[in-house]
C-alpha cells in the first residue's frame, strides 16, 4: 500500500519500521525509518546519494515532518 503524501512524494512501505520515498517519476530519493525510544517513536530520513550511498537528513517526531525532507 502506498501512502501518497503530496502530489510529487509517496511513502512506499518495505517492512514494519521502514518506507522507500518516490517521487512522482518512481525515482527513489531515499527511506524513513521508523525506531523506538524511551520518549516515543523518532523517525529519521536518509536521502539517496549518487544512487547506492545514503546521508542522514535528520531525525523527527512525526513520519510528516521527516517526509518533508524530500520535496
Amino acid at each position: 500500500m502506498t501512502t501518497k503524501l503530496t502530489h510529487s512524494i509517496s511513502l512506499i512501505p518495505v517492512r514494519d519500521g521502514l518506507w522507500r520515498v518516490t517521487a512522482r517519476s518512481g525515482t527513489v530519493l531515499g527511506h524513513v525509518e521508523r525506531r523506538s525510544t524511551s520518549n516515543g517513536d523518532r523517525f529519521t530520513a536518509r536521502r539517496l546519494v549518487f544512487g547506492t550511498l545514503t546521508r542522514e537528513v535528520g531525525e523527527f517526531w512525526h513520519l510528516s515532518d521527516a517526509s518533508d525532507c524530500f520535496r
